[in-house]
């Protein structure tokens, strides 16, 4: 690979910043993908990941789609930025008038300050209220939904709300969500074609409800009876995937197009692992859990003539590492209350594939108690149970736990025929390098390793762990 120093400079010799585009799925599994050896063909994918470095050690900093949003921007773990889980579209519900604070300073807001254009089109999720909304937040363009999902065509949300924006104004448009953010998209990118610029394509696919662009409308006045008795999800869930990857090689055709390919680092990514409807494979436990499938996902990143195209790195990273990764590559030196938890994944861009970046990962599962950290092999999960998802029947969204391990055929050493154990550890210990799908929970015989990660995790919610923010003396 190359240097750092050569990542940096331009071939032209030209000093125009690089631009960053990063594209951000929603729900998608390891295992979803081409690239990863998944179930579906992402030719796009593929042709990025032969451009680019593929990541097969990523993890959405949470295990469910707001926490992971507010770790992207912030780069700091979610509970220190006040988005410990999902901020709920139901009203009835108190996480629906929380969102991320205008004290927190965000990946946006530092690449605005430095000059560059920014747009988020997609999903925001990180507050209903209109203080919340991403104008307020560094993004300079925002079309989209503020909640967790809307209606692929209606663009109402799930409590039937109509939920497409532009900037602070509600401003409906006609179209399938994916295409309308491909488009949007394409014509920033086009406009600022001459200037650096900071975009994030925050998709909804593979998020429900699940509609391809053929199905018909499920929520508003014009909705019809649930197309999913008609047609197999996993067909639906292949069609958004099929669109997804199709929009993803539109972007990057869009910057080959207008010749500022070398010029723009992309980052692909997921928000958290599949639920049931997708693919975690190698492995265990799906969306909202502390198991590997719940966060481990895809990472790929692409610069040509800047990586080495076609390479793979297996060092232990995370979102909330692009917010120094970014400041390091347009040469900003970071504050101490900056990106406190934010390591520079430059290192892992240049080097081996085995080069370290950062020493162990907080990961925050839906269920608090279930806070866990990564060190090294070693990952600790502070209860019994993923920490996710516990719905028992097999058709409901939020299906997994214990339970979920008779409809996969997983087998692990707390859980018998769907339930933990009496028996069963208080919390649990795995070494992924020798038990990669986490069969066994050998906290019991490692105490000693438990009971140290359980001493770092907690130091860590006390203070920053970023070396920019640590020898500032935050």
């Amino acid at each position: 690979m190359l240097t750092a120093l050569a990542l940096i400079g331009h071939a032209d010799g030209a000093d125009r910043r690089p631009s960053f585009v990063v594209i951000l799925a929603d729900d998608l599994g390891y295992g979803d993908t081409s690239p990863y050896g998944g179930w579906i063909a992402t030719p796009e994918l593929d042709r990025m990941a032969a451009e680019g470095l593929r990541f097969t050690d990523f993890h959405s900093s949470g295990n469910v789609c707001s926490p992971t949003r507010a770790g992207l921007l912030t780069g700091r773990y979610q509970q220190r930025a006040g988005i410990p889980g999902v901020v709920f579209a139901d009203a009835k519900r108190a996480a629906h008038y929380t969102g991320l604070q205008s004290s927190e300073v965000t990946l946006a807001e530092s690449l605005k300050d430095a000059g560059y254009a920014t747009a988020l089109f997609g999903k925001w999720h990180l507050g209903y209220q209109p203080q919340y909304n991403p104008v307020h937040h560094g993004f300079d363009e925002f079309r989209g939904y503020v909640s967790g999902n809307v209606d692929y065509h209606s663009h109402r949300d799930n409590q039937n709300r109509e939920d497409w924006w532009h900037g602070l104004e509600k401003s409906p448009e006609e179209g399938y969500v994916t295409h309308l953010i491909t488009r949007h998209a394409e014509e920033f990118i086009r406009r600022h074609r001459e200037r650096p610029f900071f975009l994030l394509d925050a998709h909804q696919a593979v998020h429900d409800p699940y509609q391809g662009p053929g199905e018909t409308i499920l929520r508003g006045p014009d909705s019809v009876a649930d197309h999913a008795e008609l047609r197999d999800v996993k067909d639906i869930y292949r069609d958004m995937m099929i669109e997804l990857d199709r929009s993803i090689g539109r972007t990057l055709s869009v910057l080959r197009e207008t010749g500022i390919a070398e010029d723009t680092f992309v980052f692909f990514f997921s928000d958290n692992g599949a639920n049931r409807h997708g693919s975690n494979q190698p492995w265990r436990g799906f969306k909202g859990g502390d198991w590997e499938g719940g966060h481990r996902v895809p990472f790929i990143a692409r610069w040509p003539g800047r990586i080495e195209a076609g390479s793979v790195s297996d060092a232990l990273v995370s979102n909330i590492d692009l917010l120094a990764t970014v400041a390091a590559l347009t040469g900003r030196k970071l504050g101490a209350d900056e990106g406190p938890d934010s390591f520079d994944l430059l290192p892992a861009f240049t080097g081996p594939g085995g080069t370290e970046v950062r020493g162990s990962l907080l990961i925050a599962p839906a269920q608090p108690k279930n806070l866990s950290l990564r060190r090294g092999d070693w990952m600790y999960i502070g209860a019994q149970g993923g920490g996710g998802f516990a719905e028992r029947k097999v058709g409901d969204h939020t299906f997994g736990g214990p339970a979920a391990h008779r409809f996969t055929g997983h087998v692990n050493s707390d859980i018998e025929n769907g339930e933990i154990r009496p028996d069963a550890p208080e919390a649990q210990l795995y070494h992924l390098g020798r038990d990669p799908r986490q069969l066994k929970n050998v906290i019991r015989e490692h105490a000693g390793v438990a009971a140290e990660l359980k001493q770092e995790l907690e130091a860590i919610l006390a203070r920053p762990t970023a070396p920019h923010a640590r020898s500032a003396g935050y």
